[in-house]
C-alpha cells in the first residue's frame, strides 16, 4: 500500500483517532463553526503553502441575466492550468492523488492527464441552512450503530463529525436545494473505446429535510424523494422509478417502486438498493454507487481516517458547457474539459460489516470539506486489489447557491469498461431548482397515473 501523507488540524486528528462515539458536539466544539471553521465545519483558513485559499463565503451571485436551469457560465473561463499530471510525472505527485486517479493515469498513459488549476472555494449555502447546521451540531445524534440519525434537520447534520458514518450522513444530506429537476443521459464506454447511450431521462428530486419552513418536529423522516421517467431509447420510454429514503435506515428503510410500461402497472422494487446492478445504467454500476454513494450505510463499518490535501475535480462549469461528443475520450472523460483543483478532503473507509455481504467489500471515499460531497471513490475486491474507481464532476450553481455534485463517472478497472451518469450536456434543463412539489407527486399512484407507452 502506498504511503499516505495526511494533512489535518489538531482537532481533526483527535476526531479521526477516536472510536465512533455517535454523540452530538459540545457547545464549545460547535462555537468553532463561527470562528475557525466554516458554517459547514471546514477549516476556514487556507493551507500553510498558500495553495488552498481561505474560505470567504463562496460564490453566491449568479451572472447578470442568468436564467435558472440554463447552462451555467464558467466563472473561471480565463484561467490556465498551473500544473499537468500524467503517467510521466505521476511519482512526483502521488501523495496528492487517490489510488483510483493514479491507476487511471497508469492505465491510459497516452490519453489521460490532470489539468490542475488554481483552487477556488466556491461552496456556499443560504444563511438559514447555516443556522440549522449550527443547531444540528449539538442536537443531532447517530443511532443504530450510525445507520440512523435523530434530531437533525435543514442543514449538515454533523459539521464536526466523530465517526465515518456521521461523515457519510453529511454526504447523503448535503445541500442541493429543496426541490430540483433535470434532464440527463447515461453513456456506457466499452473496452474497445466505443460508447453507447444507455438512456435519456428526466429526474425530479425533492428534499423534505431542507424545507425552509420546516423543523425537526415537523420533519416526516423522509429526507429524499425521487421520481424518474425514461424518455429514450424508444424501447425504454415510459419506464419510471420512485424512491423514498428515510433517516431511519434500519427500521423503515428505503421504499422503492417501478413502473413498467409494457405491463402498465406499478410494483414495489425492494432490490433497488445496495449492490444490485443499476438497470437504468445497463448494469454498469451498482445502486449504492449512484451520486458516488447513495442509500443505507448498514452493509459496512465506517472509519473516519483523517484529512488529506489532494487533487479533485472541482468547479467544472466548463465541462457542463461542452458538447456531448467533446467530453469523451475513448476510455475516460476528456482531460481537455476537466478542471482539477487542490482541496482538503475527509477520507472515509468502508469495510464489510460482520454478517453482511456486498460485491465490493472495501471502499474508500474522499469527501469535500466545504460541501461534504463525495468527490472521488475507490472500490476494492476481496483480495484488497483496486477494482473500481469513481470521479464526480462538481459545478458551481451560485443561484442556489451551492456546489452541485450530480454528474459522475464509474470505471471498472479490470474490464476496461466505464459509465457516465447524469450527463447534462446539450440538454435543456441542467439541475434546475424549482418550487416545492406536493408530496402526492412522489406517490405510487401519481407514478401510475403518469405512465404512458
Amino acid at each position: 500500500m502506498l504511503r499516505r501523507t495526511f494533512i489535518a488540524s489538531a482537532i481533526a486528528t483527535v476526531w479521526a483517532m477516536a472510536a465512533p462515539a455517535y454523540a452530538a458536539a459540545t457547545a464549545e466544539e460547535a462555537a468553532a463553526l463561527k470562528s475557525g471553521l466554516t458554517p459547514f465545519g471546514a477549516e476556514r483558513a487556507g493551507n500553510k503553502a498558500g495553495t488552498i485559499p481561505a474560505w470567504d463565503g463562496g460564490m453566491t451571485k449568479p451572472p447578470a441575466g442568468y436564467e435558472p436551469g440554463a447552462p451555467r457560465p464558467d466563472p473561471f473561463a480565463g484561467e490556465k492550468p498551473i500544473l499537468q499530471i500524467s503517467a510521466k510525472n505521476l511519482d512526483q505527485h502521488k501523495d496528492r492523488l487517490s489510488d483510483g486517479v493514479q491507476e487511471m493515469l497508469r492505465k491510459y498513459p497516452d490519453s489521460n492527464r490532470l489539468d490542475v488549476y488554481a483552487t477556488h472555494r466556491t461552496a456556499a449555502a443560504p444563511q438559514w441552512v447555516y443556522d440549522n447546521t449550527l443547531a444540528n451540531a449539538t442536537r443531532a445524534k447517530a443511532t443504530q450503530g450510525g445507520n440512523n440519525i435523530e434530531n437533525a434537520f435543514g442543514g449538515i447534520p454533523f459539521p464536526i463529525p466523530k465517526s465515518g458514518a456521521e461523515a457519510m450522513w453529511n454526504h447523503l444530506l448535503r445541500w442541493r436545494g429543496e426541490s430540483a429537476e433535470s434532464a440527463f443521459r447515461i453513456w456506457i464506454g466499452n473496452a474497445d473505446g466505443s460508447r453507447t447511450m444507455a438512456v435519456e431521462a428526466k429526474d425530479d428530486h425533492q428534499f423534505p429535510y431542507y424545507r425552509k419552513d420546516g423543523s425537526p418536529e415537523k420533519f416526516s423522516g423522509i429526507y429524499w424523494m425521487f421520481r424518474q421517467v425514461q424518455t429514450n431509447p424508444p424501447f425504454k420510454a415510459g419506464e419510471s422509478m420512485l424512491l423514498h429514503d428515510p433517516v431511519d435506515q434500519v427500521g423503515e428503510g428505503r421504499k422503492a417502486w417501478q413502473y413498467l410500461a409494457g405491463q402498465r402497472r406499478v410494483r414495489r422494487a425492494p432490490t433497488i438498493a445496495f449492490d444490485t446492478p443499476d438497470f437504468v445504467a445497463s448494469g454498469q454500476g451498482y445502486f449504492d454507487e449512484v451520486f458516488m454513494f447513495l442509500g443505507s450505510l448498514e452493509r459496512y463499518e465506517w472509519k473516519l481516517v483523517g484529512k488529506r490535501e489532494i487533487y479533485v475535480p472541482y468547479n467544472n462549469n466548463r465541462f457542463q458547457l461542452a458538447k456531448t461528443a467533446e467530453v469523451f475520450s475513448p476510455h475516460h472523460l476528456n482531460p481537455d474539459k476537466l478542471r482539477w483543483e487542490l482541496h482538503r478532503v475527509w477520507v472515509v473507509e468502508a469495510n464489510l460489516a460482520p454478517g453482511k455481504r456486498h460485491v465490493v467489500p472495501k471502499r474508500r471515499f474522499y469527501l469535500d470539506e466545504d460541501t461534504w460531497a463525495v468527490l472521488l471513490a475507490d472500490g476494492y475486491d476481496a483480495e484488497g486489489k483496486l477494482w473500481r474507481t469513481q470521479q464526480s464532476v462538481p459545478f458551481v450553481a451560485p443561484e442556489i447557491p451551492a456546489v452541485v455534485t450530480q454528474t459522475f463517472a464509474t470505471f471498472n478497472l479490470l474490464a476496461g469498461t466505464w459509465m457516465v451518469n447524469n450527463l447534462y450536456n446539450e440538454l435543456p434543463t441542467q439541475y434546475k431548482v424549482v418550487p416545492r412539489r406536493p408530496d402526492a407527486y412522489f406517490s405510487p399512484d401519481a407514478l401510475a397515473g403518469a405512465g404512458v407507452r
